[in-house]
């Protein structure tokens, strides 16, 4: 199922939730709106199921509009939260309800919710009841309950958060199969930034009710358009400085002194000779092997060091303030020792200041 959104916006008295969002999600495409709490990813998600109705807009399914269907004809199903199973009723109980409803024969619902009990491996508890199962066992039957009665889109809002760190990994591996597996579209909402980048084909960063960028995870973790979305996805240092020269796409900016060389995310962005910018780079951008030239480079002291496994997470004290960067495992140096890294101008993203929002938890 292909679902479009065009121009949709939603207000609760008198806040303005969803902004005028447009959006074209592709037939079998895992789709997630990424953003943070607030945004209007869930009443976003909650229009297309049709729990909500657009104060503006439309909602097309497969080139039909539906923005008026109720959410029973709709062939989509959604996963909560809460995973909001029936308590009293076993697993099999709860996955075989939406065909009971429907008044599937009882052969075929047998077959149904094996069938998908199978595919969410959980064959063999079809006589337990919630209670007697874990999280992450639950979120399987809220999601084989969703899958029984073959939607063409799979709507899930947050359906991770609930979990643990370590059974959030396994779910959404679990997701990303089963949702392949079946060449089923899906819709997520999540505020999760690596629970997105890892489950998803395209992402839409939300914030304060509109679509700020739209893109695969590479094309948002390597080259966000705004401030917002670079400084929302993954860790960052932003440094603030003027802008000496522009030759086109290329900016030196001076910070306290330092001569920082970068490129524009965008042919849109087009800052002038002395406006605030903002150079943005992420900590893996980071290198210790001396560079070609002095731009770009800095000098600092270490202040902390911490141990990820893969790498290790390096507090930088410099003139420009902290700095946070990523180096080998092995690297060996004691706190309070100074240290010279360089970023090289290709990972140094120019914004402007004027206009742009820097995200803060």
């Amino acid at each position: 199922m292909s679902i479009e959104l065009v121009q949709v916006s939603k207000r609760f008295g008198k806040v303005l939730a969803v902004d005028k969002v447009s959006v074209e999600i592709e037939k079998g495409e895992f789709f997630t709106f990424l953003g943070p709490s607030g945004c209007g990813k869930t009443t976003t998600l909650r229009i297309i199921a049709g729990l909500e109705i657009p104060d503006e807009g439309r909602v097309i399914m497969d080139g039909a509009d539906i923005t008026y269907l109720p959410p029973h004809k709709r062939d989509t199903a959604m996963v909560f939260q809460n995973y909001a199973l029936w308590p009293h009723m076993t697993v099999f109980e709860n996955v075989a309800y939406g065909l009971k409803v429907r008044k599937y024969p009882k052969e075929e619902i047998r077959r149904k919710v094996k069938e998908v009990l199978e595919l969410v491996r959980l064959e063999g508890l079809e006589d337990r009841y919630p209670t007697q199962l874990s999280g992450g066992q639950q979120q399987r039957v809220a999601l084989a309950r969703a899958l029984v009665v073959e939607p063409k889109a799979l709507l899930l809002d947050e359906p991770l958060s609930n979990l643990d760190a370590k059974l959030r990994i396994e779910m959404r591996e679990e997701l990303k199969r089963i949702q392949k597996s079946l060449n089923i579209t899906a819709v997520y909402v999540t505020h999760d930034q690596e629970e997105a980048m890892v489950l998803s084909d395209r992402i839409a960063v939300m914030n304060r009710g509109r679509v700020v960028q739209i893109g695969s995870p590479e094309e948002l973790y390597g080259r966000p358009k705004t401030l917002f979305v670079a400084t929302f996805i993954g860790k960052y240092n932003i440094l603030e400085g003027v802008v000496r020269e522009v030759e086109g796409d290329t900016v030196s900016i001076e910070s306290s002194g330092v001569r920082i060389r970068g490129v524009l995310p965008s042919s849109d962005v087009k800052p002038s000779v002395g406006e605030v910018v903002y150079a943005v780079f992420r900590p893996h951008g980071a290198y210790l092997k001396p560079s070609s030239d002095r731009d770009n480079e800095f000098f600092g002291k270490i202040s902390l060091v911490s141990y990820l496994g893969e790498h290790l997470e390096v507090r930088v004290e410099t003139k420009l303030g902290k700095m946070l960067i990523y180096l080998p495992p092995d690297f060996r140096l004691p706190l309070g020792e100074s240290i010279k890294f360089y970023v090289p101008q290709h990972n140094v993203l120019v914004y402007p200041k004027k206009g742009e929002e820097v995200y803060s938890v």
